[in-house]
């Protein structure tokens, strides 16, 4: 064991763990009760040594295959969902019933974007974390493919994992999958090698990352891996890579699978979940002016430096910031509804609420709900 792995581990006072769903369940779709045994046993030893525990678990849909009748995850949102329906109890009963042999409580926590990037709802969600882990109880998190349409969605628990580990100010996140670690090249290709350690994007340089394994029951692949890494590690949280038969060695210390260093620094939680969880529902084009003092200043957007409006949305929606020549300079939750901006825009604060009244004495963004892409 590394001295870096070493203390990495050992420091690690709360982990978040994913688990995928080709990790969980048969080829036949269904929920393997030998694979979620194995894997609370290890999570439970982790437990025991002191260390808090998160579960982001797919396997929802895979789960409600067997139950439907179906062979392969439907392509469909509305069949996707009806599975989730289904699975995604059943999914909870088996973590619940393996946990409680072990004397541990669990909470079901399922998210979707809003509950995250929409102010009212974060804190909550981050409040439900603290309160769970307060108590003793593993959460199990996992997006909530019942109701998520295909706009607002994570689009793979890995990244929901990264930002659950932020979210929860984890010390270590932790991704289980069916391939060992991160290679080189694919891993079915003579001469790849496992890349031990990641410190920085250099060595990603000569990576060449492909989907490999998951296909049929799973979303992801070691593109979202790595993505999800990025994610964690520039906001200062380490990441183990690994495959679930080896998670046990992994917490343990072992030098197995793949280590990402962290990089970058914790970053207020809203505006990561805004870099990496949402997608812009419009545009807002600014003038060099606004683009200056957004960028450089880091100051709110007001709408004397709004040029033109594009798309359909409400105030708190996503939006996206473009530059004159259209390149998106950054993201934010804008504070007037679409079809409410554009006798706005050019008119400064004073003249808006001269003319409309107070109510629009307001940013377009505010500096605190804008992040720079």
């Amino acid at each position: 064991m590394t001295t870096d792995r070493t203390a990495l581990l050992a420091g690690a006072r709360r982990i978040v763990v994913k688990v995928g769903s080709s990790s969980l369940t048969t080829a036949a779709g269904g929920i393997d009760p030998a694979r979620v045994r194995q894997l609370v046993e290890v999570l439970a030893a982790v437990r025991g040594g002191g260390a808090e525990v998160v579960l982001v678990s797919s396997g929802a849909i895979a789960a409600g295959l067997a139950p439907l009748g179906l062979t392969r995850r439907p392509r469909g949102l509305a069949a996707q969902q009806a599975a989730a329906s289904v699975g995604q109890g059943l999914l909870a009963h088996r973590y619940q019933e393996e946990f409680a042999r072990h004397g541990i409580v669990t909470g079901q926590v399922l998210l979707t974007v809003d509950d995250v990037t929409r102010r009212a709802h974060y804190r909550n969600a981050h409040q439900t974390f603290a309160k769970l882990l307060e108590l003793g109880v593993v959460p199990i998190v996992n997006e909530n493919d019942t109701v998520a349409t295909s706009e607002i969605r994570f689009g793979d628990n890995d990244r929901l994992a990264a930002l659950v580990a932020h979210l929860v100010h984890a010390d270590l996140l932790v991704l289980l999958s069916d391939v060992d670690g991160l290679y080189d090249g694919p891993p079915s290709r003579p001469g790849a090698r496992l890349v031990p350690v990641v410190r920085s994007e250099e060595d990603l340089a000569a990576v060449t990352v492909g989907s490999a394994g998951s296909a049929g029951v799973g979303t992801g692949g070691m593109t979202t891996k790595v993505d999800a890494a990025r994610i964690a590690t520039g906001a200062g949280i380490a990441v183990l890579l690994t495959s679930a038969e080896q998670a046990a060695a992994a917490l343990a210390g072992a030098d197995v699978g793949t280590h990402f260093e962290a990089t970058g620094r914790r970053r207020p939680t809203r505006l990561l979940w805004l870099a990496h969880a949402t997608s812009g529902q419009g545009t807002l084009s600014l003038d060099p002016g606004a683009v200056r003092a957004v960028v450089e200043r880091r100051a709110s957007l007001l709408a004397a430096g709004v040029t033109a409006v594009d798309g359909s949305f409400v105030a708190g929606d996503a939006v996206d910031l473009l530059d004159p020549d259209g390149a998106v300079v950054g993201r934010g939750l804008v504070n007037f509804d679409a079809d409410e901006l554009p006798a706005l825009l050019g008119r400064s604060t004073s003249e808006l609420k001269e003319a409309l009244g107070s109510a629009y004495e307001r940013e377009v963004i505010h500096r605190d709900d804008l992040v720079l892409l």
